[in-house]
């Protein structure tokens, strides 16, 4: 095995000194090895990889030819998910935040944090193995991203080989994932700018999206002329670098030599940022690079294995996003959205005006109520900023600078789609005709987004092809078209026909959650979803169940239950799901499930041997209920390394603790051969 981790280090720092080389030649046009040279390092890489093909990568020199353009990027797979952050908007929302925190750690006492800067640019994951840089990714979806490491080679503080030892004794793992943020400074974004009008090319928009746009340019001499900045802030496993805290994170990927933000700074209570807060929420204008917030983090890794993860965001980290910038405009008029519900979002048309790094020339306004609160009338000038630092929203109308009699503005009465009547909803109003072209295309396109059955290359335009050619009407019609009903049409060929009807055909095999997503049940979204899909294991089953039944699921709640229950009973909604069955689609297998468990709460705690929500999956899917904090209602805690708070009030509270031996002893007890499909599985 030591011989094998030796060639396989071996075969990744020749990739990354040939992947070099190919940069220098290609992209900086200054070679520093010879042909000769580069022939030899090619020919021992490619008789590694024939010898032991387990060791050769897509992104290896020997699977490319020269340096792309490339035809797209190769799809990278994250070794561990990249996550979001939930979001705070204001102070109150931050005391929320740590009062949740001491809640699940049972503690009274004051936590330290650690405050960064929050940079509004483009997530990088970055693979070492050996201290040589495998490959680079972008988020993506945060389990798969696209592989971009020949236009992230000349970022500065991104190296491609790591020292052998660091400053004060540390070290290097063998297999190390690091993550950061890939950003332009605002001057060079001015710059490209500039470059794009002088050669009659449309702006970028903000400096988010022209990082974007470099990164994942096809030639990777373009990335090169555009000076890509870069902010490391963690790695996937910060153990394995025998750190304790955020703050010494920091200062290992520094000693390293990645790039860290010197904006930082470490506080004991959330009461002790808020000074700091509004420090840099004054200095953002003045930096040259766009923040849109302060992430403040649990310093001691400790906990953050304690207070875990959702299926999103780690609970142990918050951003705060700064206050919303407000901007003046002229609202040019007003355009009506129709929803696959039927619901009509009225639109303000705008002046184009540049927030927050992004030109805004459209907001929403809700609904008729919040239109006639506001006075509006098409040509007031109005203040426009993003709720929650994302949807452009008008705030307030300047009804002082009013300089011309304007009429109120009178909201249809009509479908602006189908000329239907509208008719009054609660606060807003709703096109009831289920025919209606809007609605239809909007359906059509919740059902075959990623998100739902995740059809790969149908699109809103593309959906919107079939219609206006009558080949579909409704969802179950995807189903019947055929390559020759799409070889005609515009855009498509041959193969990319055949491709859409089996990427139609395999989705007939999506799981179950997924089709209830696509389904569009209310207050259905893929965490009710998954919940529901495990319950009642399939769509004939979750149809024939009473309120009460949906009901009892835990995080489902009597709201949700009555509503999804209703659904179901609609004649329209039954209908399309018979259609739907007697096509094959029916939801692919849930998870399977068991109540072997059942009745039994677990608390995990400390670091455990593969990853909590891991465990904590199998432990549901065996009827368990997983808990976050301990109480006398605890059946077992599952304590690992450095298990923190929890372990002391188990056994304050006389709660039975377990170690992984004695979790697996007890699994084997109560569930014989059971146990054992759940190790395997």
């Amino acid at each position: 095995m030591s011989d094998l981790r030796a060639l396989a280090a071996r075969a990744a720092a020749l990739r990354a000194t040939l992947r070099e080389a190919n940069y220098r030649y290609y992209v900086l046009q200054d070679p520093e090895l010879s042909d000769a040279e580069w022939d030899r390092l090619f020919h021992e890489l490619k008789r590694l990889e024939e010898t032991h093909p387990e060791l050769r990568t897509p992104d290896s020199p020997t699977q490319r030819v020269g340096a792309p353009p490339q035809a797209s990027f190769a799809a990278v797979r994250h070794p561990h998910p990249m996550l979001s952050l939930d979001n705070a908007f204001d102070l109150a929302g931050l005391e929320e935040f740590e009062a949740r925190l001491k809640r699940v750690l049972a503690t009274d006492e004051e936590i330290a944090y650690l405050a960064e800067l929050k940079i509004d640019g483009l997530s990088i994951n970055l693979l070492y193995e050996g201290g040589v840089l495998v490959w680079a990714a972008t988020r993506g979806d945060g389990v798969t991203g696209e592989d971009v490491t020949f236009n992230v080679l000349g970022v500065p503080g991104l190296p491609q080989r790591l020292p052998e030892a660091l400053p004060g004794g540390g070290r290097v793992p063998e297999v190390l994932e690091v993550r950061g943020e890939l950003y332009l400074s605002r001057a060079e974004f001015r710059r490209i700018n500039e470059e794009r009008a002088a050669a009659g090319e449309p702006p970028f928009k903000n400096p988010r999206n022209a990082a974007s746009g470099t990164i994942r340019q096809l030639d990777p001499r373009v990335s090169a002329g555009r000076k890509l900045q870069v902010f490391f802030y963690g790695v996937a496993e910060p153990r394995a670098l025998g750190v304790r805290t955020q703050s010494e994170l920091l200062d290992w990927l520094a000693a390293a030599g990645f790039r860290t933000n010197p904006l930082r700074a470490r506080a004991r209570g959330i009461a002790a940022l808020e000074p700091l807060i509004a420090r840099w929420t004054a200095l953002r204008s003045t930096l040259d690079y766009e923040a849109d917030g302060v992430v403040v983090k649990v310093d001691e890794l400790a906990l953050h294995d304690e207070l875990g993860s959702t299926a999103r965001a780690p609970r142990w980290a918050v951003a705060y996003k700064f206050p919303a910038e407000e901007v003046e405009t002229t609202l040019l008029g007003v355009s009506l959205g129709v929803g696959r519900t039927g619901k009509i979002t009225p639109v303000a048309e705008l002046e184009p005006r540049l927030i927050e790094g992004t030109e805004v020339s459209r907001a929403t306004l809700h609904n008729p109520g919040f239109i006639a609160a506001l006075d509006l009338r098409v040509g007031d000038r109005v203040m426009v900023h993003k709720s929650g630092g994302i949807i452009p929203e008008v705030i307030r109308v300047l009804t002082e600078a009013r300089t011309a009699e304007l009429p109120p503005y009178v909201f249809p009465e009509t479908c602006p789609a189908c000329g239907e009547a509208l008719i009054e909803d609660g606060a807003n109003v709703r096109c009831v005709n289920l025919a209606c072209p809007a609605q239809v295309l909007a359906r059509l396109s919740h059902y075959a987004s990623r998100g739902a059955m995740d059809i790969a290359g149908l699109s809103t335009k593309t959906l919107q092809k079939l219609l206006d050619k009558g080949l579909i009407r409704t969802i179950p019609d995807l189903y019947d078209l055929t390559p020759e009903q799409l070889t005609p049409l515009e855009g498509f060929g041959e193969r990319s026909a055949q491709n859409l009807v089996a990427a139609i055909a395999r989705s007939k095999t999506q799981p179950l959650e997924r089709l209830l997503v696509a389904l569009g049940l209310p207050h259905v979204g893929a965490r009710t979803a998954q919940l529901l899909a495990r319950a009642f294991g399939s769509l004939e089953a979750l149809q024939a169940a009473d309120t009460a039944d949906l009901a009892a699921l835990p995080e489902v709640g009597e709201t949700t239950a009555r509503a999804v229950h209703d659904a179901l009973q609609q004649p329209a909604l039954r209908a399309l799901i018979g259609e739907l069955r007697a096509r094959g689609v029916g939801g692919g297998a849930a998870a399977p499930r068991s109540d072997r468990l059942k009745g039994l709460t677990f608390v995990l705690t400390g670091t455990l041997s593969e990853p909590r929500d891991r465990l904590k999956e199998r432990l549901e899917a065996l009827g368990a209920r997983v808990a976050s904090s301990v109480s006398k209602k605890t059946s077992f805690v599952v304590a690992g390394e450095d298990p923190g708070s929890k372990l002391d009030k188990a056994r304050a509270l006389g709660v039975p603790v377990l170690d992984e031996a004695g979790l697996a002893a007890l699994l084997a007890a109560r569930l014989g051969e059971e146990a054992l499909a759940l190790e395997s599985s």
